[in-house]
């Protein structure tokens, strides 16, 4: 018994001890002072990075993991990271948001970040500040941001809860080598001509398939190019509606997989990478910058972009994919700095630039990259080209009328019930679609069919 009662006291005290550690681990920013600390939520390191590398003044504790914060102007910074993957990132941060108003002080989330597929769940929330009204910037500071950028974080009563530092216009990037084998150059102006609008790109992929390759690698590479082009938004009047582009994308990527235009992968899957390398037979992909340079493995022996191996042209449509915005948490007690990151790294042109020179970004500054259009920047990972061109011409020409807060739900289960009828498992489009209806319906309860 006096056995079982000591053991009974040494695990009551190892249960102290852990307390009080778990306790001082908790209080971490105890030495910071009382509203002193800029808390930021996030899904990855890009912007801890983009804040490393350009914003002057800012010293980070570790140049080599930059989620680890630092100090600026007097001011500590902390990010607080959770992955994307399975809704993760956006599960803790509403958790976050819904205590806010019971937080204080060095508790406050002070700003965080979306993306594109679930920005306007955000924009249209009261937990998002008003950049201009509480945070301070002014029209004047945005001026030169492409319009769309703002579209996207503008809620539907017209306020503005959000700011870029980046553009994600997009084109087609194609692999030089087979454009070589099978049109007889890989000029961009040349390319252009074979893709030039949607029947000649299917007639290109006929020649492709011909000459051994694969002028798409999957079902998902051409999908934003048609859902960007909608004239009507997914949900009208409570119901689900399918706007005629995205039937042309299922009716397209139909006739590619039974004619084996494509190679049947999904994105983001492993087959649907194999294009980035040389041995891949893939022709091309679509997208912006960023996937260029954080996806297409052009630092990887054997990829196509190690040895400057893809060119960039327009393509049959303009698009665009993605994007990240900041974003001011309502109840921030430091919307002062909150300003200051903001506006230096969305608004100063020599910050922007500097992004575009050293990470190969698109920026957020319309006169800056008209500018570097005749600039003599160059990527090497399109063998030398400058692509800017192409991406101002394709920003200037994005627009947002049918955004709504069901888009990303609705995207992401229409494309893979239809990848089930890509792949035969639905033999009609028809079971395809109602397996789609089935799932959205149990994320969005409150739409109803579309008959």
């Amino acid at each position: 018994m006096k056995r079982l009662v000591k053991l009974m006291s040494l695990a009551l005290v190892l249960t102290m001890i852990v307390g009080m550690v778990s306790a001082c681990g908790s209080k971490k920013d105890d030495n910071v002072a009382e509203g002193k600390l800029i808390v930021i939520r996030c899904w990855n390191d890009e912007f801890a990075k983009r804040m490393r590398d350009h914003l002057p003044d800012y010293k980070v504790k570790n140049k080599d993991n930059a989620l680890e914060g630092g100090t600026y102007k007097g001011y500590t910074i902390k990010f607080i990271q959770v992955d994307n993957k399975d809704n993760a990132y956006q599960n803790a941060l509403d958790e976050a948001l819904g205590k806010q108003s019971s937080k204080k002080g060095n508790e406050l989330l002070d700003m965080f970040l979306s993306e594109a597929d679930y920005a306007a769940k955000y924009v249209q929330a009261d937990a998002t500040a008003d950049v201009k009204g509480v945070v301070g910037l002014t029209d004047a500071d945005l001026a030169n941001q492409y319009q769309y950028t703002k579209d996207a974080v503008t809620d539907d009563k017209g306020v503005l809860k959000g700011v870029s530092w980046q553009a994600c216009p997009g084109g087609l990037i194609y692999n030089r080598e087979i454009a070589k084998a099978v049109l007889g150059s890989d000029d961009p102006a040349e390319v252009q001509k074979a893709v030039a609008d949607w029947d000649t790109f299917t007639a290109t992929a006929q020649k492709m398939k011909e000459a051994g390759y694969a002028m798409l690698s999957g079902y998902d590479d051409t999908y934003r190019v048609f859902s960007n082009n909608v004239t009507t938004k997914w949900v009208v009047d409570g119901k689900i509606n399918v706007d005629a582009n995205i039937m042309k994308w299922v009716e397209q990527t139909k006739e590619f997989t039974e004619k084996g235009y494509n190679q049947g992968s999904t994105l983001w899957a492993a087959e649907w990478e194999k294009g980035f390398y040389k041995d891949g037979g893939v022709f091309c992909y679509f997208g912006p910058a960023w996937l260029i340079d954080f996806c297409m493995k052009c630092d990887q022996a054997g990829s196509v972009g190690i040895d400057g191996g893809w060119g960039i042209t327009e393509g049959p449509m303009g698009f665009f994919w993605g994007g990240t915005w900041m974003h001011a948490a309502t109840g921030t007690d430091n919307a002062d700095i909150v300003k200051e990151i903001m506006l230096a790294m969305t608004c100063n042109e020599t910050i922007l630039k500097d992004i575009v020179t050293k990470d190969n970004d698109f920026a957020n500054h319309k006169p800056a990259m008209e500018a570097m259009v005749n600039s003599d920047y160059s990527s090497k990972i399109l063998g030398g080209m400058n692509p800017l061109g192409i991406y101002c011409n394709g920003a200037s020409k994005i627009k947002l009328d049918c955004i709504t807060t069901y888009d990303q739900g609705c995207n992401e289960k229409f494309q893979a019930a239809m990848h089930d009828y890509f792949n035969g498992n639905f033999a009609t489009y028809e079971e395809a679609y109602a397996k789609f209806e089935k799932d959205i319906y149990e994320i969005y309860p409150a739409l109803k069919p579309k008959n």
